[in-house]
C-alpha cells in the first residue's frame, strides 16, 4: 500500500509539473543594457514564433525601393515593432511575452548600420516600461529584400497555459 502510495505522488507531482508552466529571464550579470543573457522556457507553454518583417510605408510620395519610404533606421525599427506587436496581439500575446529576438540592420562600407538609432527606437517597447527582455541578437547584413529596407526584425513569444 505505501508503494502504491508513493508511485500515486509520484505521478500526481510530475503531472502538476508539466500542467505549470515558466518564463524565467535571467538579467546579464552586472549589466542594464535591455536584453536577457538567456530565457528558460518549461512546462505547459505555446511557443509562437513570429516570421521576420520590415517596416511600413511612411512616406508615400517616395521612391518604394528607398529608405526614404520607410524612414530611417529608428523610424522602421519601431515601425517594425508595432507591426509585431499587432501580430502578437492578434494572438492574445504582448511584446512582454516575446522571448527571442532576433534583428537584422542593413550594414555596408558606405552605410554602417546604425545601431544607435535602433535602440532608440527597440527601448521604447523593452527595458523600461515593459520589463520583460528577450534574449536576443542583431546581425549586420548587405542588404534585405527590398533595397529601402533597413530593418528586419523576427521574434518568438512564449504564452503560459497555465495562467
Amino acid at each position: 500500500m505505501k508503494f502504491v502510495n508513493l508511485v500515486l505522488a509520484a505521478t500526481l507531482s510530475i503531472a502538476a509539473t508539466a500542467a505549470s508552466a515558466d518564463v524565467v529571464r535571467h538579467p546579464i550579470p552586472n549589466s542594464t543594457f535591455p536584453i536577457a543573457q538567456s530565457v528558460t522556457v518549461t512546462g505547459n507553454t505555446t511557443t509562437v514564433y513570429v516570421s521576420g518583417q520590415v517596416p511600413p510605408v511612411v512616406n508615400k510620395d517616395a521612391d518604394a525601393a528607398s529608405p526614404q519610404a520607410y524612414g530611417d533606421t529608428r523610424t522602421q525599427t519601431v515601425g517594425v515593432l508595432n507591426r509585431i506587436k499587432g501580430i502578437l496581439e492578434g494572438q492574445g500575446l504582448g511584446m512582454g511575452d516575446v522571448i527571442k529576438m532576433q534583428v537584422f540592420l542593413v550594414h555596408s562600407a558606405s552605410a554602417p548600420m546604425d545601431f544607435k538609432a535602433f535602440m532608440e527606437g527597440y527601448t521604447q517597447f523593452f527595458g523600461g516600461s515593459q520589463p520583460n527582455l528577450p534574449a536576443r541578437s542583431v546581425v549586420g547584413v548587405a542588404a534585405l529584400a527590398n533595397p529601402g529596407f533597413l530593418v528586419e526584425i523576427e521574434v518568438i513569444a512564449a504564452r503560459d497555459n497555465a495562467k
